[in-house]
């Protein structure tokens, strides 16, 4: 019978516990975590030539916790989704992405300063044995434009290389 209530008594401390997470909203109020709005919304993405990349359409889920992207390519059926958020332990903001070639890349060091997001991997060891530094940057250039630059550095981070360079533009 102790045990009864003692597992009763936990279970109705845990449901206490959810129930004030979910009505404090952290996130919500947290002006830290309103950084990354520039990027919300529905947008088409071009590349520098102006020819269409894809369509991305980014939304705040889980109480304002986190950003997500939808990302579909115009061209191979290509698609994928990033999960944005701020971690409060770290003091960094941070993107998982996964696709639908079973790509994976974590973005585990960001921060915003001066209008932009900017997010970079660990130096990872690639499949080639070699080791690659992963950057991305997004400018924001007004309320109907984003810049989304991906950059790549096999060196350490000294020099790098474009990957991909995407002007989003809010779709009306």
């Amino acid at each position: 019978m102790k045990k009864i209530f003692s597992s009763l008594f936990f279970s109705l401390f845990l449901l206490m516990g959810f129930a004030q997470n979910k009505n404090s909203s952290p996130c919500a109020s947290n002006p830290v975590y309103r950084q990354f709005d520039f990027w919300v919304g529905e947008w088409e993405a071009f590349g520098p030539n102006g020819k269409k990349g894809g369509d991305s359409r980014i939304e705040r889920i889980l109480d304002s916790c986190v950003i997500v992207e939808n990302w579909t390519s115009s061209q191979g059926g290509y698609s994928g989704k990033s999960y944005n958020t701020f971690n409060g332990v770290t003091g960094k903001w941070q993107q998982y992405w996964v696709d639908n070639s079973g790509g994976v890349t974590a973005y585990l060091d960001g921060h915003y300063e001066n209008d932009k997001m900017i997010l970079l991997t660990d130096n990872e060891k690639q499949k080639d044995e070699t080791y690659k530094l992963q950057r991305l940057t997004f400018y924001h250039l007004s309320d109907d434009k984003v810049r989304q630059h991906g950059e790549s550095s096999v060196d350490g981070g000294k020099t790098w290389k474009t990957n991909y360079d995407l002007e989003y533009r809010r779709k009306k």
